[in-house]
């Protein structure tokens, strides 16, 4: 079926905001190191999260360049999260992660059919959770992880005359498992686990009366060794999508659009204090298909109160 550029959307949201064709954008690489557990225990912790994302490489199904393109997007994410001390399954205690996006575009489409809705509100996320106390040896924790049922609101500006919009105008689910190792004090792997189900978008424009994006997993890892005791790591950090189901127009599947990103790059956890911890993380993206393939900058600051 050939492709619809418009009814394709380029959902730009929360948690990795960057041009997708069907896909909202998801957490693709905004976590990274010690990601299985809270820095400092019960309590209210604010994140704010500040990411670049360039790009001048659409890439179709078969990676091949579809034209040339410049693309900068710029997101704020700001993150409140309540840990509780009170356990509710099996020695698991809760907790509620909440996260509004702000994000600003700046697109050069050079001929190719893109557009976009200038800057706004994203999709709020909310993600009540269960976190695990970390499992301790002899010289310090061993493992730690939390499993969370992320809910991606189509709460964001959106319009379906435009393929780039802060908003995706339909439900997701997202819920994923992070989980920390620490194979020796000083060295530690992380990882974040995605399913991502998206419900319908009954509005996508170019004469279609409804877009349901497919199915996809999606996933962050790290790898972190301490190199100043308690005040400086440095590692690599990287992210996988793969969209597993194909998406539907008119509740008819469409195949060969199915999407594909890795990236791979170096990254620093600065713990400035107990409570303030600094993180920066560089990504260079590979094998992309059916979405922009680039780079994405991320720093993020962890404050517990």
């Amino acid at each position: 079926m050939k492709r619809i550029m418009s009814v394709a959307v380029a959902c730009l949201l929360l948690s990795g905001a960057t041009l997708a064709y069907d896909l909202p954008a998801v957490n693709l690489g905004f976590t990274s190191f010690l990601d299985g557990g809270p820095p400092a225990g019960p309590g209210f912790y604010f994140t704010e999260y500040l990411q670049w994302y360039r790009s001048d490489d659409l890439v179709d199904n078969r990676g091949q360049q579809i034209g040339p393109f410049d693309l900068d997007v710029f997101v704020s994410l700001s993150q409140v999260i309540y840990q509780s001390d009170q356990a509710v399954l099996f020695g698991g205690k809760w907790g509620l992660d909440v996260i509004v996006p702000v994000v600003a575009f700046d697109l050069d489409p050079k001929g190719t059919p893109l557009t976009d809705n200038g800057g706004g509100i994203g999709d709020v996320l909310v993600g009540p959770y269960i976190q695990w106390d970390p499992i301790m040896g002899e010289k310090g924790p061993i493992f730690m992880h939390r499993f969370e049922l992320q809910i991606l609101t189509p709460t964001g500006r959106y319009s379906k005359n435009e393929a780039l919009n802060p908003g995706s105008n339909h439900l997701s689910l997202d819920p994923y498992w992070a989980a920390t190792w620490f194979i020796r004090p000083q060295w530690t792997a992380s990882w974040r686990i995605h399913y991502l189900w998206n419900d319908t978008n009954t509005d996508p424009g170019a004469g279609a009366g409804t877009l349901q994006p497919g199915q996809a997993v999606h996933l962050n890892f790290a790898s972190a060794y301490e190199i100043l005791p308690k005040r400086l790591r440095a590692g690599l950090n990287g992210y996988y999508l793969k969209q597993v189901t194909d998406t539907e127009i008119n509740d008819s599947s469409v195949g060969g659009r199915r999407e594909q990103v890795v990236a791979v790059g170096p990254g620093l956890l600065w713990h400035i204090s107990q409570n303030d911890h600094l993180f920066f993380n560089a990504y260079f993206e590979f094998e992309a298909r059916n979405r922009p393939e680039g780079q994405r900058y991320n720093l993020r600051w962890v404050h517990h109160f």
